[in-house]
């Protein structure tokens, strides 16, 4: 199956790397769906997920711009707690920024793959 050049396996692959819960699911739903009978209620969702774990990378890296101004992890004894919640919180901020508003990503991916699919 190809989208543009890039095939649904990449995006699987990179994923795959990748090791995260979100990108666990995103692969299960690239590679197990055959887009060309999927209805477009899961085209959409598909989309979605890919445009909230786009963001979570996003939300990632930009965590890690912000790590460098710390301070001694020792000094803070709530540290750990922050840690231990920062990639829950990330994911959730990533899936509800999607659903709520979004960067258009998923909806420029859901038209594209309707035209690729003749859906319309």
């Amino acid at each position: 199956m190809d989208f543009s050049g890039i095939s649904s396996s990449a995006y699987a692959d990179y994923i795959k790397d990748q090791g995260t819960t979100a990108g666990s699911k995103l692969k299960e739903t690239i590679s197990g769906t055959d887009y060309s009978q999927a209805s477009e209620d899961e085209l959409l969702s598909a989309c979605k997920q890919f445009e909230s774990y786009f963001l979570e990378q996003v939300f990632k890296e930009m965590q890690k711009t912000v790590d460098c101004f710390k301070s001694d992890e020792n000094s803070d004894p709530n540290n750990n707690l922050v840690d231990y919640f920062q990639d829950s919180a990330i994911q959730q901020l990533a899936s509800t920024s999607t659903e709520l508003q979004g960067l258009g990503l998923a909806q420029m991916l859901y038209e594209q793959m309707k035209r690729n699919y003749n859906m319309e």
